[in-house]
C-alpha cells in the first residue's frame, strides 16, 4: 500500500502579520486546515525567506513595520511571478489609495473575518491555476 499525496501536502503559505496574536490564530487555523506555514511578523524578515525558498501563497497584512504588505507583495511577485498573494487588513482603503500598486491578482480580506472564511478563501485561491 502507498501513502496518497494530497495537493495540501505541497501547499506552503508565507504568513507576514505584525500582530502577535492575530499571526498565531492565523497560522494555527491554516495548519489545522493542512498547510504548511511560516510566519513572520513584518515584510522585510518574510522576503528574506522568500529569497531561500518557495511558496504557494504569500498571505500578508497590509499595514506593518519595516516592509508593508504591499511592497513584499511587489518584490514577491518579480521573484516568483507565480506566487498567489492575498491580502488581509482592517484598512480595506489603503489597497485602493496606494502610491504602490499591488498586484493586480492579489485578494484582499478585509477584517474582521471569521478563521473559516480564511481557510476557504485560501482553499478557493489555492485550487485555481
Amino acid at each position: 500500500m502507498t501513502a496518497k499525496v494530497t495537493a495540501l501536502s505541497t501547499q506552503r503559505i508565507l504568513l507576514a502579520e505584525d500582530d502577535d496574536s492575530m499571526r498565531g490564530f492565523l497560522a494555527r487555523a491554516l495548519v489545522k486546515a493542512g498547510y504548511d506555514v511560516i510566519a513572520f511578523a513584518n515584510g522585510a524578515e518574510a522576503y528574506d525567506r522568500l529569497k531561500e525558498e518557495a511558496f504557494s501563497l504569500l498571505l500578508t497584512d497590509i499595514v506593518m513595520p519595516r516592509m508593508d504588505g504591499i511592497e513584499l507583495a511587489r518584490r514577491a511577485s518579480e521573484l516568483d511571478p507565480e506566487l498567489k498573494i492575498m491580502f488581509i487588513t482592517g484598512f480595506a482603503a489603503v489597497t485602493l489609495n496606494s502610491d504602490k500598486p499591488a498586484p493586480t491578482s492579489a485578494r484582499v480580506l478585509t477584517k474582521p473575518f471569521h478563521l473559516k472564511d480564511l481557510v476557504a478563501e485560501v482553499d478557493k485561491l489555492l485550487s485555481t491555476p
